[in-house]
């Protein structure tokens, strides 16, 4: 099974930040465009908290707040709840942590720095390649 490290090499390290002192509703405009389900929080290269749809839908969708005039920081998941890995975990791992955990995206840390993130789409997307690989050798065993 290959490594967290591995899979980012495939995968690409992009990492998609804002600041925690920017509004949700900034927040909500980067995820829409980029097309993803959250962002890392980072004051400067320190990570301080993630930032997903799940934060929005309970800390200002459920409480009645409103996006222009939150910040992230009132509502990200703080650092320290944060679930992160290392380059050298495997992907089954972090499939399993996350699904454990409950949680949908995984910072990757190496030494403290932020290297990649991995969504369970990225994580899920490696395991059925690794188990077409797998089919595709036993069908080859087979017939030989």
């Amino acid at each position: 099974m290959k490594t967290v490290k591995q899979l980012l090499d495939t995968k690409g390290s992009l990492v998609l930040s804002v600041s925690p002192t920017a509004t949700v509703f900034e927040a909500l405009g980067i995820m829409a465009e980029k097309q993803v389900g959250a962002l890392l929080v980072m004051h400067g290269n320190h990570l301080v908290g993630i930032f997903s749809e799940r934060d929005y839908a309970r800390g200002i969708a459920l409480k009645g707040k409103t996006s222009r005039d939150t910040s992230v920081a009132d509502i990200m998941t703080p650092e320290a709840r944060l679930i992160t890995v290392t380059p050298e975990r495997t992907v089954d791992d972090c499939i399993n942590l996350m699904s454990d955990k409950r949680i949908r995206h995984l910072p990757v840390l190496d030494n403290g720095k932020v290297v990649g993130v991995l969504s369970i789409g990225d994580l899920v997307k490696a395991i059925i390649e690794h188990q077409q690989f797998l089919i595709q050798q036993l069908e080859s065993y087979i017939r030989t």
